[in-house]
């Protein structure tokens, strides 16, 4: 449901991707795997709309969505950092991307608990930001994320600052929480322990052009 074809970016003159091609089946979890300016975050800013490559194409359920503005690809983001609003609940957190929809105000009330009995926080809707752990905060992005049931969710390294214990943790529980509401993902890291916990298969970016399978 996710195809990504001969997509090719460079930077400052060098070649970063160079004819990536990386195919999804409909909930699949996928980690791409990789160091440091190997393009990993490039790669996924692409598929999320937020960059536009020079060559190459997204598609979406069968759908060009090369051009098509972030918005309107149905596509879920969980950053580094979070993002999320401190001078709002974790519910409201939660049903942000809900009310930008204009999805009414009873039916974004019952999918917020929906989702956080999912990631684990039942009962946080009250909640302020400020007051979370690391951990729940991440999980507050996940809930969010995944509200609106995007086509696709995209991980940018999203269990970056967490201690090592929390962080193994949280990386199997997310990844359970992944295939119980069947969403298709795309997972970056450079922790190949971390790609091996939550992804379904691992891919490379880095070294030979293209994209090459490391596990299935």
């Amino acid at each position: 449901m996710l195809d990504i074809r001969d997509v090719t970016i460079a930077f400052e003159g060098r070649p970063l991707l160079d004819h990536v091609a990386l195919h999804l089946d409909d909930g699949e979890v996928v980690a791409l795997l990789g160091p440091s300016g190997s393009g990993k975050s490039t790669l996924l800013r692409i598929i999320a709309g937020l960059i536009v490559p020079e060559a190459g194409v997204v598609e979406i359920d069968g759908v060009d969505v090369t051009a098509v503005p972030t918005h309107r690809r149905s596509i879920g983001m969980v950053f580094q950092d979070e993002q999320l609003f401190p001078h709002l609940s974790v519910a409201d957190n939660v049903a942000f991307g809900l009310k930008m929809a204009g999805i009414q105000a009873g039916d974004r009330t019952r999918r917020a608990d929906e989702m956080l009995e999912m990631v684990g926080l039942a009962g946080f809707g009250n909640r302020q930001i400020g007051r979370l752990s690391g951990g729940e905060a991440k999980r507050v992005a996940l809930a969010r994320s995944l509200a609106p049931s995007p086509r696709v969710l995209l991980l940018d390294e999203p269990l970056t600052g967490l201690d090592r214990d929390l962080h193994d943790r949280l990386a199997g529980e997310v990844a359970a929480i992944l295939r119980r509401a069947e969403t298709t993902a795309v997972w970056v890291t450079h922790d190949p322990s971390e790609a091996d916990t939550v992804a379904d298969r691992i891919v490379r970016l880095g070294g030979p052009p293209g994209l090459v399978a490391c596990r299935s």
